[in-house]
């Protein structure tokens, strides 16, 4: 039984990487082919920006398949080579044991993936977003955001750990609706936390300025009927010179602007830029995802109450029994194997909720030009591709391509 386990998570495992890696070489052999604007975009896109907006779209690709094949390597590794059952063996032999050997094992496992992924932040950061001037970290800045990551980590989720264990372990055949139910409070409870005290130790967060982009956000929102904490702009600009808006909270959000985008819009384009947030929020698309995502933890929780106990999972991978934190680790390493063929179905909500706000921005803003000139400068100055591959697009792309999203965007102004 453990070599069919073993057999049935590579064949799962090598399909991923088959699909996954196949939508990327399609993805780049069509921009190394594409050249130019689109017939739709001529005359509003440079030919100089779609040249370079083509090269960094084979950079980035080039990058994700090097990661991708990093990544699975790591993953066969830990999982075949026998190093998780040696390090529960070496955290077990100076008495750790129950909860302690639970958080430990863990986390050392969390410590490991973050030192195996810092050769790859530091090159897509200091080379590749550098090389077409996105990045604007410095080494010391990029430190320093590692190392606040860190403490929070180890702040937040170590607690978490203890708690989730203590769940696992005392409450019973049921343990998994106790745990779900701790980790949806937690999920719900971060969402309030991460703006009022975890953003703000990364970056500055200023009130927009009165003015007449102020008057007119504020006169939009009023608009909309759309209660929230206030306007701020946020200093991004000190690590990329991307450009975002985005509201951070699940009821009374905030609405945040990126300096970047204040910076480059005139106030009728971040005008429709915000009606757009603002019709996520309308149409509660946070909401829905959320629940879907709640929903998606309790089917995972199911499963794993029923994996638990089966040694010939463990044995499969080294395990000499059946262990909690062997469970999550073998589910954090393998479980991705067996549902990512669920991202295209995300990808597909997802464009479609982008719809659903573009015409909600129509109406409310009345400014459908100013949206597509918005759109369009958020592409062109991020180097958005113009040329995606069809099938690329649909499994991994949360956003419409720009092309049929300026198009839907005329339909709804006539219809």
């Amino acid at each position: 039984m453990p070599a069919l386990v073993r057999a049935a998570f590579l064949a799962f495992f090598v399909l991923q990487l088959a699909i996954e890696a196949g939508l990327l070489v399609l993805h780049l052999r069509k921009a190394g082919r594409e050249r130019g604007v689109p017939p739709t975009l001529e005359g509003q896109v440079p030919a100089q920006t779609a040249e370079r907006s083509r090269a960094y779209t084979l950079a980035k690709g080039r990058f994700a398949l090097v990661s991708m094949a990093w990544s699975a390597a790591v993953t066969l590794v830990a999982l075949f080579s026998g190093v998780l059952p040696w390090l529960d063996g070496a955290l077990s032999g100076p008495g750790l044991g129950g909860a302690n050997l639970f958080v430990a094992f863990l986390v050392v496992l969390g410590l490991a993936s973050g030192l195996l992924g810092i050769p790859l932040s530091l090159y897509g950061t200091f080379v590749l977003e550098a090389g077409f001037g996105f990045n604007r970290m410095t080494p010391r800045l990029w430190l320093a955001d590692q190392l606040k990551g860190l403490a929070l980590s180890a702040l937040i989720g170590i607690p978490v750990l203890y708690g989730s264990y203590a769940l696992m372990r005392f409450t019973g055949p049921f343990w998994w609706l106790w745990l779900f139910g701790f980790l949806a409070g937690f999920q719900v409870a971060m969402l309030w936390a991460y703006p009022v005290l975890i953003m703000p130790l990364f970056n500055r967060f200023e009130p927009l300025p009165e003015g007449p982009l102020r008057e007119r956000l504020m006169a939009l929102s009023r608009e909309a009927g759309f209660r929230n904490r206030g306007l701020f702009v946020m200093d991004a600009s000190r690590r990329s010179s991307h450009s975002n808006a985005l509201f951070a909270g699940l009821f009374r959000p905030r609405i945040i602007l990126f300096d970047t985008l204040v910076q480059r819009m005139d106030v009728d384009e971040a005008a429709s830029v915000l009606a757009h947030e603002i019709g996520h929020y309308r149409r509660h698309h946070v909401q829905r995802m959320l629940a879907v995502s709640l929903v998606g933890l309790l089917v995972i929780l199911a499963v794993l109450s029923r994996l638990l106990p089966w040694p010939p999972l463990y044995a499969a991978f080294g395990f000499a029994a059946p262990s909690l934190h062997a469970a999550l680790a073998l589910l954090a390493l393998g479980g991705g194997a067996f549902v990512f063929w669920l991202a295209p179905l995300a990808s597909f909500f997802s464009r479609r909720h982008e719809y659903e706000a573009d015409r909600y921005a129509v109406r409310l803003a009345r400014a459908p030009a100013a949206l597509k000139s918005a759109l369009l400068r958020l592409s062109t100055d991020s180097l958005g591709n113009l040329h995606p591959h069809p099938w690329y697009s649909a499994w991994h792309y949360s956003h419409p391509v720009l092309v049929e999203r300026l198009e839907a965007i005329d339909r709804a102004a006539t219809s």
